[in-house]
């Protein structure tokens, strides 16, 4: 029970670390807020996910940004920068879950892989969500005069693009990045 508890208390850190994604109300975003709207955006479009395992889906959606919680997120627009990125999320997961038994630390670091691989039908769900969370962030925030919405027009496309549904919500969500372009351009 200690050991669980030491693991939540570390996972915590996930509320404070900030993204480059604004709120509506133009507060920075934080990955803990990024993974809760993802495990809601799985659940809405449950439905639509038939013969999935949507348990394991919310599992994923959960622990996928995990590591973040030691060093932080680094935006999808600096990722090239950051070649390591995914080595050292992983050592952060870790010493996050160093307090949890063999179990819990196989079965989280298990669903991690899987994500960050894109093993599964599970993981490529769980991605293409994930980046279309993030583009619909981006649409919805009150961001800075530089903000690059160019960017989200390409942003995920290998994972948002392998099933219909993912390559519906992409137009739409691409409509609005459209649109908050043509607000940025005639504001300048």
């Amino acid at each position: 029970i200690k050991g669980r508890l030491a693991f939540l208390q570390e996972a915590e850190k996930l509320k404070s670390v900030l993204r480059s994604s604004h709120t509506s109300t133009g507060r920075a975003e934080s990955t803990a807020e990024h993974t809760w709207r993802l495990c809601l955006m799985a659940m809405t479009f449950a439905d639509e996910l038939a013969g999935i395992d949507m348990l394991k889906i919310l599992k994923m959606c959960l622990v996928h940004d995990l590591g973040e919680a030691i060093h932080g997120d680094i935006p999808a627009v600096e990722k090239d920068q950051h070649p390591e990125k995914s080595v050292q999320e992983k050592a952060d997961l870790l010493h996050l879950m160093r307090s949890l038994d063999e179990t819990q630390r196989t079965e989280i670091l298990a669903l991690w892989q899987e994500y960050e691989d894109a093993a599964s039908a599970e993981a490529k769900v769980v991605k293409a969500l994930d980046k279309l969370e993030t583009i619909l962030q981006h649409t919805q925030g009150v961001n800075p005069p530089d903000f690059d919405y160019e960017f989200n027009l390409t942003y995920g496309q290998e994972h948002t693009s392998a099933d219909p549904l993912f390559a519906l919500m992409r137009s739409i969500i691409d409509e609005a990045t459209r649109q908050r372009l043509a607000e940025k351009a005639s504001s300048l």
